[in-house]
């Protein structure tokens, strides 16, 4: 499952905005709320559909582990409309994690329920990512978890993939401490399939920090939306009562965090740009994208579910925490870069274990470009220079290469290595980023 290719990937040059922007985006749906509520469909006691999933990579690769792991999921009469059949959870089976947080964190749970071992890898990227808090809890809770190439009897627990969960056909559920400092997804995959757990689930987060707590608020929410009882009124605490989870059909939200480097285009070109089915409610990181963007100089309208951002050409410096937000990161960092002043992104130490370690692969590509970055205990500290073109790597990272994109906008060759990366949550960004532009692909 890991790729042994070592050619460099090609370049994309990223084109020049050579006139304010006039456009409407049409965002795909969340890549968030996508995958958990396939995972929640999966483990449903009756079908159910979603309209509007994002069909990206990531997205395509939770769809092919909850089949191997014995549900049914077919396509309706748009790849974005899924008709998702609940079975019996099956093991004997292998699952592809890809570079996908949500594959390998929220399903080695599901696979606790399975009838057999199943095994977990992905791209080699993907074994630097930090797994051993969700694997800690399922050994508490009572199931062996081990390195696919050692002994289940080891009591040495694997830290990173690949690993396999020997699944006993149910888990007995109880209390577990989870130290999620380094990812609210450790919390996430736990509450999803606790439900199904005989007792259910009571979890305690441990950890000095717990970065990204909209996303286990999305968790909480998805939850409840399919009749699961879920006790959250104490911090750092939740509680998760056993009962079936009711098959829906449900829409699917725009990924707004997809719609921030849009967006944070009217501000490096000036113009209007648009994106339909904002929602006026929503537990999505992305929500905050319209404050933080008047904050640097644009100014938005929300009206009949459009968001408009009009910008000037004028950037201001931010000081911003963005811990509930991280994923924010990279296209902020791109503005801060293109600022009038200096800029501190605070709160995102997290952010080290995402993807790449992405606050040293921005510090490292902005310096790369001409400009003055610099990582703090828990961020960044941008301070604005002259910008040059240049090759700026990505690092099998989706968010580097929007947000690279972002700073081609304004300087003249920019070349985006593997631009292919964004498939990971955006399938066709260069045809959207060039419709954008008003440029024929």
């Amino acid at each position: 499952m890991t790729s042994s290719t070592t050619a460099p990937a090609p370049t994309w040059e990223a084109p020049l905005a050579g006139a304010p922007l006039d456009a409407t985006v049409e965002v795909p749906g969340s890549k968030s709320l996508t995958n958990r509520l396939l995972v929640l469909a999966a483990l449903a006691d009756a079908p159910g559909t979603l309209r509007g999933a994002l069909r990206s990579r990531d997205a395509d690769l939770m769809i092919d582990a909850l089949r191997a792991l014995g549900a049914g999921i077919e396509e309706g009469d748009h790849p974005s409309t899924l008709h998702v059949t609940p079975g019996p959870v099956t093991g004997g089976t292998e699952i592809d994690t890809g570079l996908a947080g949500t594959v390998m964190r929220f399903l080695p749970p599901v696979a606790a329920l399975a009838d057999g071992p199943v095994r977990f890898d992905g791209d080699a990227a993907a074994r630097l990512r930090p797994m051993l808090p969700v694997l800690v809890a399922l050994r508490t809770l009572g199931i062996t978890v081990h390195d696919p190439e050692g002994s289940s009897d080891s009591a040495e627990l694997p830290s990173y993939l690949p690993f396999t969960v020997e699944g006993r056909g149910g888990v007995p559920g109880g209390s577990v401490d989870v130290d999620a400092s380094e990812s609210s997804q450790f919390v996430s995959g736990l509450l999803l399939a606790a439900a199904r757990f005989e007792r259910g689930l009571t979890l305690r987060h441990i950890g000095a920090t717990l970065p990204s707590l909209p996303h286990i608020e999305m968790t909480v929410a998805t939850l409840r939306d399919v009749g699961v009882v879920v006790d959250d009124s104490r911090d750092g605490i939740w509680a998760v009562r056993p009962g079936p989870i009711t098959g829906r059909d449900v829409r699917v939200e725009p990924d707004l965090s997809n719609a921030a480097p849009f967006l944070a285009s009217a501000l490096v070109a000036g113009g209007t740009v648009r994106v339909p089915g904002w929602p006026t409610l929503t537990t999505q990181p992305g929500a905050m994208v319209p404050e933080l963007l008047e904050r640097m100089g644009g100014t938005f309208t929300l009206a009949d579910g459009v968001l408009s951002v009009t910008g000037t050409g004028e950037i201001h410096g931010i000081d911003v925490d963005l811990h509930a937000g991280g994923e924010l990161a990279p296209t902020f960092a791109a503005l801060a870069a293109l600022a009038d002043s200096p800029s501190r992104l605070r709160g995102i130490a997290h952010l080290r274990g995402h993807e790449t370690d992405r606050l040293a692969a921005l510090a490292r590509e902005i310096t790369r470009l001409g400009g003055q970055a610099e990582e703090t205990r828990d961020g960044l500290v941008i301070t604005p220079r002259p910008l040059h073109g240049d090759v700026v790597r990505t690092y099998g990272d989706h968010r580097m290469a929007t947000s690279a994109a972002l700073l081609g906008l304004r300087v003249p060759g920019v070349l985006i290595e593997d631009v292919a990366t964004t498939a990971k949550t955006l399938p066709d960004f260069t045809g959207m980023w060039l419709g954008m532009l008003g440029t024929a692909a």
